[in-house]
């Protein structure tokens, strides 16, 4: 029986790159190119007599199974061909690509010769330049012998570490079914909660968790997750989180969970922008000393990193500067090899995500857990939604390369000829909902993107930041149109000459993200505000039979006084008369109670006309202002004003910087103003966006606008009450609060006050 078993490619990659590390700008084949090029060199060799391709090979070392598929054997001519397509000159591959080649082609040929009897062997390397279907042929003569002693070299590389890796799971197991809560007792409602993902776990079902702020949800969900960790053989848990400080309370939380030596391999997935030690420089060897010689330092990095085990942003870049490696790309080989990757929601949800990718190569049971999961919704559209800018079009054709003239010019008369059409029909409007994909436009994309290409492939030199972003943001563009349908639109947006917008929109997140709820062993998804269930079951296509389950709030209502003023209507028309009732409202409660409270409104305009006309009418209470395009250092200072004792109004935008996610416990706040529904602006996006819920799922006006209005507006309050000691207030000033169906919304808890 095979302890072990690996593929030729995993194998190799593992044990035989070397040299640096190389991510330059490469115009390369896409997956299905490569498909298509493997294809037209078996064509090729089918003239040859008895000629092998897609040969299977397998071999045993010492218990590692090792097996993979040739791309082809000359029986006759005794050669053994591994097939590599590329664009452009062969001189511009990466060295540790090479190296990885080589050595796939050898464990090949070892296999050959020892299932073959054979002697000696003819190894061979063919390059296939896609545009040009041109093949380069590289070969060597092998003797078994040295191919022999080759793969037992990679062998005894990969079981080293193969056998290093089963160790720390059995000690990894074993110390996580003996685990133990960090504190003498649950909060309340965190016991709940626990008991809820365990179960999610155990069954390998998806749970959405309404649970509100407080209890601890961080420690709450992992703890559980953690224990089922070895009961259900997950190999992987993915905390994943909407914002950098949901990384921090995750890491903090697990390190509350910490004994002495134990054996959780923890790591944090940080940007390549924020881990970066060289800003401004290429990512390859002649120009970042942490890319030159990568790959032969990494085995070293890479060991030190899995001992040390804890690997924050802090300790993954100092064990990296260590072995002289890029933090970030130590980080994206480590998570092959972490028990727990904390990270954004991307990294498993986007459509390159890096977890996902190595979930499917390596057929892993993962245990997802996503904090704020209400905001994936949005979050989601985003990753599956792409834009295109006319201005930035024309820019490039005036600063463009003679060679890419006649490809940007036909974009541009395509587009010229869209705008028309557009405006022909409804020359008034602004927006344009368009019924079909623009095709011609998109036919001379998909040509520019392959010119833009091209060039690059012929001058190296040549690829200016601008023509680079045109290019992806072409791909980008052109792969979603590939998978256009009912789950997004195509729209115009023609602010004037010459800068249009074109946009894919993606509006139901769920046909992208269902597969990625399938591909988890469980998943939880847990914030203060996941309400109503079929929302999120819709719109994130979440599996069949996932459960939805609301904690009970361990907050009484004596806690939170919430008032209801059903007598002023924020609507855009009748703003101006309700700033008076509002001054008159945010004053009269703070002279009943001084303290510090925020106020929240739906846009910077209607904040700053009711911040002047407050400062004019009490000037002696201290008032300060969210702005807009605020500066991280400008957002701390705005927080620091709350201090513990002090004074003064925050004015904010509903759904902005402080809307949510953000911890003001005790006196630092006690208490929120609301004057608005939150709902999304009434435009011809927005009602685009409500017939196509509505026809999809007869929820058009509840999914587009009441839903995600009021999950803003429980988020806004929510700032107030953070803990079992918390008291506070909050007041929600819109007529249509008086609703039966917009007071569904609200937490349950809440006992409301209508004065």
């Amino acid at each position: 029986m095979s302890r072990y078993r690996v593929a030729v490619r995993t194998l190799c990659d593992f044990t035989a790159r070397q040299g640096d590390l190389d991510h330059r700008f490469t115009p390369a084949p896409s997956a299905q190119e490569g498909i298509e090029g493997h294809a037209l060199v078996a064509k090729r060799r089918e003239k040859i007599p008895g000629y092998l391709a897609e040969l299977p090979l397998s071999g045993e070392y010492q218990g590692l199974r090792v097996s993979g598929r040739a791309d082809g054997f000359d029986v006759a001519g005794n050669c053994v061909e591994e097939v590599k397509t590329h664009r452009g000159s062969l001189a511009r591959m990466a060295d540790n690509q090479r190296a990885l080649h080589w050595a796939q082609v050898k464990v090949y040929g070892a296999l050959l010769c020892a299932e073959r009897g054979l002697a000696h062997i003819t190894l061979a390397l063919v390059y296939l330049e896609i545009a040009s279907g041109q093949e380069t042929r590289l070969t060597c003569e092998a003797r078994a012998d040295e191919l022999e002693t080759f793969f037992a070299h990679q062998c005894q590389r990969f079981l080293a570490w193969a056998d290093q890796e089963a160790a720390h799971r059995e000690r990894r197991d074993a110390w996580l079914a003996t685990l133990s809560f960090p504190h003498a007792d649950f909060r309340p409602g965190q016991r709940a909660l626990a008991e809820d993902v365990f179960k999610a776990a155990s069954t390998g079902r998806c749970l959405l968790a309404q649970a509100p702020t407080g209890i601890g949800k961080t420690l709450g969900t992992l703890f559980p997750m953690l224990s089922a960790m070895p009961r259900q053989r997950l190999d992987r848990i993915a905390f994943l989180t909407m914002k950098t400080p949901g990384r921090r309370l995750a890491l903090d939380a697990l390190t509350s969970l910490q004994a002495p030596a134990q054996p959780l391999r923890v790591l944090e997935l940080v940007a390549r922008d924020k881990a970066c030690e060289h800003p401004g420089t290429a990512c390859q060897g002649d120009a970042c000393p942490l890319a030159k010689g990568f790959y032969d330092r990494l085995p070293a990095a890479r060991q030190a990193a899995v001992e040390y085990g804890w690997l924050d942003r802090e300790a993954l870049r100092e064990v990296a500067l260590a072995h002289q490696v890029c933090p970030y790309y130590l980080g994206q080989e480590l998570a092959r090899w972490a028990d727990v990757a904390v990270g954004d929601v991307n990294h498993w949800f986007d459509s390159h995500a890096l977890l996902h990718g190595l979930a499917q190569a390596n057929d892993w049971r993962v245990g997802l857990l996503v904090d704020e999961a209400h905001n994936l919704v949005e979050r989601a559209r985003g990753m599956y939604s792409a834009a295109l800018s006319q201005q930035r079009l024309s820019y490039l054709r005036r600063h463009s390369p003679p060679a890419l003239a006649k490809p940007l010019a036909r974009v541009g008369r395509q587009w010229q000829a869209l705008n028309k059409a557009v405006q022909d029909q409804a020359p008034e409007r602004r927006y344009h909902l368009l019924d079909a994909l623009p095709t011609k436009l998109l036919g001379a994309l998909h040509t520019l993107a392959g010119a833009i290409t091209d060039y690059l492939v012929e001058h190296p030199d040549g690829a200016s930041q601008a023509l680079q972003e045109l290019l992806f943001e072409a791909l980008a563009f052109c792969r979603l149109a590939e998978q256009f349908g009912d789950h997004s639109l195509c729209d115009l947006d023609v602010a004037g000459k010459g800068s249009a917008v074109l946009g894919l929109r993606n509006v139901i997140p769920a046909d992208f993200l269902g597969p990625r709820f399938k591909r988890a062993h469980c998943a939880v998804l847990f914030s203060a505000t996941l309400s109503p269930f079929h929302y999120y079951r819709d719109l994130l296509g979440l599996p069949e039979h996932s459960v939805w389950r609301e904690v009970a709030s361990p907050f009484v209502a004596q806690q939170l006084e919430v008032q209801l003023r059903t007598d002023i209507s924020t609507r855009y028309h009748h703003r101006g008369a309700s700033v008076a009732p509002i001054v008159a409202t945010l004053a009269a409660q703070y002279q009943r109670h001084p303290g510090h409270y925020l106020a929240f409104f739906s846009s910077f305009a209607y904040l700053e006309q009711v911040l002047a006309a407050f400062a004019q009418a009490h000037p002696d209470i201290p008032v300060f202002a969210q702005t807009r395009s605020m500066q991280e250092a400008e957002r701390d200072a705005f927080l620091a004003r709350f201090t513990p004792g002090g004074c003064g109004i925050g004015f904010a935008v509903l759904g902005g910087a402080f809307a949510e996610g953000i911890d003001l416990p005790g006196e630092r706040l006690i208490g929120a103003f609301v004057a608005t529904l939150g709902l999304p602006p009434f435009n011809d996006f927005n009602e685009a966006l409500k017939a196509r819920l509505q026809a999809r799922f007869g929820r058009g006006d509840d999914y587009t606008y009441r839903v995600p209005g009021m999950v803003k507006v429980v988020q806004a309050a929510g700032r107030v009450i953070r803990g079992p000691e918390d008291r506070g207030v909050v007041v929600l000033m819109d007529d249509r609060f008086s609703q039966a169906r917009i007071r569904a919304l609200l937490p349950r808890w809440w006992q409301l006050d209508t004065p």
